[in-house]
């Protein structure tokens, strides 16, 4: 049996042991000490950023969208090199003519009525805003007064795709026409046939009264802007209207403006002219019209002195196209022209004669 000193040595060791496990406590106490000391309101968690949208790598839609993109792009591209350089083709007599790239045009001399060179220009289109052009001589011929004040109305803008307009403005007479025969507007056109002594509807049978009386056969006219597609010509008609209007003062004034302002109840509208030949070099524009809806195509009717002679020729130029390509078409048909001036002038055809041969 052991002694009471072994007894009390034995012992020891177990205190020991407790105070030992007792230290261990403390210093675990220790280290979660960080956890207990005071911190700083937390701010509040940002939220988890979205996962970027992950793009297919290949979508039938979108690449057809390119696609389309990249063949308008093309065709454009391919337009613009065959009218930047003017091109020619032998035509059936061995002549040397220009090879059109629009759908139909024509070189007229107004003074004789010889057509000097057509092609495709008994055929009736879609003439888009050259309406404009019968729009302007049909409103004018009944002597009206320009000062006269119109307020825009909701019909009149409403839809109207190319206008300055808002409903409400007060504006004259005079300033629609600057604006239907300088900037094409649309609302322009329908507020004039709107306040004409006809009303709008009187004033497109007004309309088609004066393409028979002018004898232009193949025009017919839906509405005064040129934004239906039943509005339809030829280019030989246009021609011959083109020539026709310009001898109105007040019409061909207005369209050599290349910018004009009008005055609004309560703004300043400013707009430059559609027609980008005016004040190009070599080119002295009489009177011109611009027209473009899908249907039509890009066109363009003008009224060009020529520089050697002084000698009045009008060019229509229906179905380019490009905006550009209806200028450039113009602009080599003219330079055509001009270089052989002596020559075709003395070989013209008589329109009459033409005309007969075509139908």
């Amino acid at each position: 049996m052991a002694s009471p000193a072994a007894a009390g040595q034995t012992k020891q060791p177990v205190k020991k042991s407790s105070a030992a496990r007792q230290q261990t406590k403390p210093a675990a106490s220790t280290k979660a000490a960080p956890k207990a000391a005071p911190k700083a309101a937390p701010k509040p968690a940002a939220k988890p950023a979205a996962a970027p949208k992950r793009t297919p790598l290949y979508s039938p839609s979108q690449s057809l969208t390119r696609q389309a993109a990249t063949n308008r792009a093309r065709a454009l591209s391919a337009e613009m090199a065959d009218t930047s350089v003017p091109r020619y083709k032998v035509d059936a007599s061995g002549e040397l003519v220009p090879d059109l790239r629009a759908a139909a045009a024509i070189i007229y001399d107004p003074t004789t009525g010889h057509v000097l060179w057509e092609e495709n220009s008994q055929t009736p289109r879609s003439i888009a805003s050259i309406t404009k052009v019968m729009t302007a001589t049909v409103f004018l011929e009944d002597n009206p007064d320009l000062t006269a004040q119109v307020t825009v109305q909701r019909s009149d803008v409403f839809q109207a795709s190319t206008t300055f307009l808002r409903q409400n403005d007060k504006l004259t007479t005079d300033d629609l026409l600057h604006l239907l025969l300088i900037a094409s507007d649309n609302a322009a056109a329908r507020a004039l046939a709107r306040v004409s002594p006809q009303g709008s509807a009187g004033f497109i049978d007004r309309m088609n009264q004066k393409a028979a009386e002018l004898g232009l056969t193949s025009t017919h006219y839906a509405d005064p802007s040129g934004l239906l597609a039943d509005n339809v010509s030829s280019a030989f008609d246009m021609a011959r209207l083109i020539a026709h209007a310009s001898a109105d003062e007040k019409i061909s004034g207005i369209m050599r403006m290349p910018e004009y302002t009008v005055h609004a109840a309560r703004r300043d509208i400013t707009f430059r002219s559609t027609d980008h030949l005016l004040g190009r070099e070599g080119m002295d524009v009489l009177a011109a019209k611009t027209g473009f809806i899908s249907k039509a195509g890009y066109c363009l009717a003008t009224l060009l002195r020529l520089p050697q002679t002084g000698q009045q020729v009008a060019l229509v130029v229906l179905g380019a196209r490009s905006n550009a390509g209806r200028f450039m078409e113009t602009q080599n048909l003219f330079a055509w022209l001009s270089s052989r001036a002596s020559t075709i002038f003395a070989t013209a055809t008589p329109a009459a004669l033409t005309t007969q041969q075509q139908q």
